[in-house]
């Protein structure tokens, strides 16, 4: 379930209409950010065989969205995510590659799989792939898009109108890849872009995620719910970039949090509070119970206690989530933590799904995230707010410039390309 956005909120705006996503990026360029990172569903998710609105479905597709945006921002990254499982890798890497061109150099791709049945019944050849092949797929489809963008030389593009040449001779090379997941044999169709390559960004806290993300990714985006088990996850995830022949700074780990903001702490305590049962109305609590316990649990009271009744192992009542490995654990997990601090099941669902969140006065939340920086937990982070299209106005408004005053943020964009803001080294830059 989506458990962040919230729409039933009255300051809510429309989840499809392009001035909200205006609103968002041009506070996101205002504010200095280096990308605006938009998700990305290939199927409604269901609950109990009913479209599970609680939800916010109906969004227009990433790359048509942020192919608009680039048109309304002048410096700002797009990243959106795009699934490897239901593309093709000639087809994607041409239209990564057009909104990097159209952009000029501000494209990021946020690599996702998807493993279960009922997404792939919206696509023709349907079915699944089974985990163990999903990161096979998707490193041979990051392979394969990058010897795509790498095809044609840099200085390809003679445009030379006197001598009638276009393309210098050789300038665009033959692409050749046979491999277990893909076998493609022709010529790309566009040169190379203002930064190479599109960022590529991998989300994923799992083993088999984080060497994906050693091996491939750019940015990592990741979720660690406090300052020493972001300081472990940093220090694992950099520790596996040397096996792969690349320095520590060519990843940078960005958490996804969000953010709370008062006039004083006990303030934004309570701000925090309020959003957070928004996020978890009874009807969703319920649904992350079921999500666990495989079961029909509406007649439970979201005030009273978890249920003595056990899950039912594969009772698949939520369509298009991730399964629950094992629920048996997953209960017993949350009986000792609803005991422990004497949890209802709304408090507990609140608590167990709460994200790294920065809780506090525009002052303590910069001096927080510097420290999560400065202590090597994090290289930055990914702000994800609960309204749209107004749910970063605050923090660009109180925390940006006392981040920009301690000196730990930039006041301007000092880069056209988004491997600029990020720090990043552009693949086939002759200088």
């Amino acid at each position: 379930m989506n458990n962040t956005t919230v729409w039933s909120d009255p300051r809510s705006g429309s989840q499809i209409d392009f001035e909200s996503f205006r609103h968002l990026a041009r506070t996101a360029e205002r504010g200095r950010f280096d990308f605006f990172f938009l998700a990305e569903g290939l199927r409604l998710r269901e609950l109990k065989g009913r479209i599970h609105d609680l939800d916010v479905v109906g969004r227009p597709e990433s790359l048509t969205v942020l192919a608009a945006l680039s048109a309304v921002t002048e410096r700002l990254g797009l990243a959106g995510t795009i699934n490897v499982t239901f593309n093709e890798p000639y087809e994607l890497a041409r239209r990564l590659a057009s909104l990097d061109h159209l952009s000029g150099g501000r494209a990021a791709w946020n690599v996702v799989t998807t493993s279960d049945a009922f997404t792939g019944e919206n696509f023709r050849r349907g079915g699944y792939l089974d985990p163990a092949d999903r990161y096979l797929r998707a490193a041979e489809f990051v392979e394969l898009a990058r010897e795509l963008w790498d095809s044609w030389r840099p200085d390809a593009l003679a445009a030379d109108q006197e001598g009638g040449r276009f393309v210098r001779h050789g300038g665009i090379g033959d692409v050749r890849h046979r491999g277990p997941q893909f076998d493609v044999e022709g010529r790309f169709t566009l040169p190379r872009s203002p930064q190479g390559h599109p960022v590529i960004i991998q989300a994923g806290d799992s083993d088999e995620g984080r060497e994906f993300a050693a091996a491939t990714a750019d940015v990592i985006f990741s979720r660690h719910g406090t300052l020493e088990e972001g300081r472990a996850f940093y220090a694992d995830v950099k520790r596996r970039l040397a096996g792969y022949g690349r320095a520590p700074d060519s990843l940078k780990i960005m958490p996804g949090v969000t953010y709370a903001l008062g006039d004083t702490e006990e303030e934004a305590a309570e701000n925090a509070a309020e959003i957070r049962r928004q996020q978890v109305s009874p009807q969703t609590a319920i649904a992350f119970l079921e999500q666990v316990w495989g079961r029909d649990m509406s007649g439970y009271d979201t005030d009273g206690p978890l249920p003595d009744v056990d899950p039912v192992v594969g009772g698949g009542l939520s369509q298009g989530r991730v399964p629950v490995k094992d629920p048996l654990a997953v209960a017993a997990k949350w009986r000792a933590l609803a005991a422990e601090k004497k949890l209802s099941i709304r408090e507990l669902v609140i608590e167990v799904t709460g994200r790294q969140s920065f809780i506090g006065t525009p002052q303590s939340v910069a001096a927080r995230i510097d420290e999560f920086v400065t202590t090597d937990a994090a290289d930055g982070f990914i702000l994800v707010p609960h309204l749209t299209p107004g749910g970063l106005d605050d923090f660009v408004a109180k925390v940006v410039p006392i981040l920009q005053e301690r000196g730990v943020f930039r006041t301007e964009y000092t880069g056209t390309t988004l491997r600029d803001h990020l720090g990043l080294e552009t693949p086939g830059r002759t200088s």
